[in-house]
C-alpha cells in the first residue's frame, strides 16, 4: 500500500482560498489514480475530486466544481486540491485516497489507502 500524509489545512475567511498537499511514499505513486474526500461533522465523508494515475482525466463533485481545481505531480509523488471561493458549507476534514482502478468509482469502497485528514474552517 501507499502512505498517505495531507497537509495545508487551516482558517480561512468566506471567499478566501487555500491549497492542500498529499504526499505519497512506499509504492510507486503514478501507479494510483487518486482523489479527495471531506467529511463534515456529523456527516457522512464524500467524495470531493479525482484524477487518473496520469493527470489528464478528472472529474468533481458539483458543489466544487468550478471553485476546486485537483492536480498531481507523479515526479513529486504529490496530489494537490486548490480550493478558491471557500464557503462556510466547505468546512470538513479533507483526505486524500488511493486507488488502483484505472477509472475508480466514486465511493469511498473504490480506494485502497487513506490518509488522516487535514482540517479545513472556512469562516462566514
Amino acid at each position: 500500500q501507499v502512505q498517505l500524509v495531507e497537509s495545508g489545512g487551516g482558517l480561512v475567511q468566506a471567499g478566501g482560498s487555500l491549497r492542500l498537499s498529499c504526499a505519497a511514499s512506499g509504492r510507486t505513486f503514478s501507479v494510483y489514480a487518486m482523489a479527495w474526500f471531506r467529511q463534515a461533522p456529523g456527516k457522512e465523508r464524500e467524495f470531493v475530486a479525482r484524477i487518473d494515475r496520469s493527470g489528464v482525466t478528472f472529474n468533481y463533485a458539483d458543489s466544487v466544481a468550478g471553485r476546486f481545481t485537483i492536480s498531481r505531480d507523479n515526479a513529486k509523488n504529490t496530489l494537490y486540491l486548490q480550493m478558491n471561493s471557500l464557503k462556510p458549507d466547505d468546512t470538513a476534514v479533507y483526505y486524500c485516497a488511493a486507488s488502483r482502478m484505472v477509472v475508480p468509482a466514486t465511493g469511498l469502497g473504490a480506494y485502497d489507502s487513506w490518509g488522516q485528514g487535514t482540517q479545513v474552517t472556512v469562516s462566514s
